[in-house]
């Protein structure tokens, strides 16, 4: 199979989270554990470090790479999910996997992937190592697909592991209180592994701290020991600076397996975007109007990019929101400013809650607009109606991003 044929292969014939939802959720490692011993334990050649948290795993991740890349390593780093192209989640010093492994990798495999049913992301985290392993990477930053105890990447024994916050997010599969979620979280913590805690409140630092004590995991808290933070990132938005505090943490415990100096620390955060190619992050796509296109979607992360979007310099705002069908919109939408317009459309994924049902919902809570056939329709209109000093913003989902970038 060629390298289209080979995705078409994986995205049809495996089950996928993303695209999929509950029915894609394997709910033990049995698999995982399987696999990596089929591939001949590629991640005990590795050094890593693991990163899971309800929001912004991705944006600490790619920084912590950047660090690391800028103090001279080699690093691998595994994302998800995708916006534009699968060999974005398999990434050496910036640059995706290559098609040719993705082929090669799925046809020696693919029997095995068969006849033990593995789901898309099994499949990928197996293919991650084994590359990350096979380019003898110095070291691998691992984000956590959802959750954390039993995510496929939890077979891992990292140098630290990075929890970056607790939000309301996956309820169905991961708990329906933050102490509950909290606890899936602290599944990625390792015996003796030092452990980061991003942001925590009085529901969920007791789960870690108990987690820690029974591991003989050391502890750290971010937020309590970063307080003064005079770095920045390339990654605008004002909630990176809660994630910037967690890097530091991390890159401070770090510093006891890699050299890196504090001009590298610096110089990481400030070449994010331009060391690992991470998008879809306060992304301003266009000026006058301007577009800003985020893939926040869920209370939490939404609360504090609306927060930014009321003071933005901006006339009018106008919103391409589209979202999945398992989302809480009982939580989200009421997030959302009413003096806005709204272009609803349907992300292009078997999980796109449709825009017609998105439109009636959100006018229960003051929200009105119109309802679009596509993502790009509805961002076409945007455009047609904004004036050069009002403001788009796209999201609702990581798809809606997807498909305008």
């Amino acid at each position: 199979m060629n390298y289209r044929e080979t995705l078409d292969w994986m995205f049809s014939q495996l089950p996928m989270y993303q695209r999929q939802g509950a029915s894609a959720y394997k709910k033990d490692l049995t698999n995982t554990i399987k696999l990596i011993e089929h591939l001949n334990h590629p991640e005990s050649q590795l050094k890593m470090i693991h990163v899971a948290g309800t929001n912004g795993k991705g944006s600490t991740s790619s920084m912590i790479a950047s660090v690391l890349q800028e103090a001279g390593y080699k690093v691998g780093l595994y994302t998800s999910p995708h916006l534009k192209d699968f060999r974005e989640r398999i990434r050496i010093d910036g640059q995706e996997i290559s098609e040719s492994f993705v082929c090669d990798f799925i046809a020696v495999n693919k029997l095995f992937f068969e006849e033990n049913d593995l789901s898309f992301f099994e499949m990928t985290v197996g293919m991650a190592l084994e590359y990350f392993a096979q380019q003898e990477v110095d070291v691998a930053v691992i984000e956590v697909g959802m959750g954390g105890r039993l995510d496929s990447t939890n077979i891992i024994t990292p140098l630290v592991s990075v929890i970056t916050n607790i939000g309301m997010d996956h309820t169905a599969f991961l708990g329906h209180s933050l102490s509950e979620i909290a606890f899936e979280k602290a599944g990625i913590i390792k015996a003796g592994v030092p452990v980061v805690i991003g942001e925590y409140n009085a529901e969920t630092q007791p789960v870690f701290l108990k987690r820690a004590l029974e591991l003989h995991a050391p502890i750290y808290f971010a937020s309590d020991l970063m307080k003064s933070n005079t770095h920045t990132s390339d990654l605008a938005g004002s909630y990176q600076l809660h994630n910037i505090r967690t890097v530091r943490q991390a890159v401070a415990i770090l510093r006891d397996h890699f050299e890196i100096t504090a001009e590298q620390e610096y110089k990481g955060l400030l070449n994010t975007t331009a060391n690992t190619h991470l998008e879809g992050r306060w992304q301003i796509l266009k000026q006058q109007p301007k577009v800003i296109a985020d893939t926040a979607h869920n209370s939490h992360a939404l609360k504090l990019v609306l927060e930014q979007l009321e003071k933005e310099d901006k006339e009018q705002m106008f919103f391409v929101l589209g979202v999945v069908d398992d989302k809480d919109l009982d939580s989200v939408l009421p997030l959302f400013p009413k003096t806005a317009k709204y272009f609803f459309c349907r992300p292009n994924v078997p999980r796109g809650l449709d825009a017609a049902v998105l439109s009636e919902k959100a006018a229960e809570f003051g929200l009105n607009g119109e309802v679009c056939d596509s993502v790009s329709v509805a961002y076409q209109k945007a455009l047609e109606v904004a004036q050069p000093l009002d403001l788009i913003y796209i999201g609702g989902s990581t798809f809606v991003v997807a498909e305008i970038l």
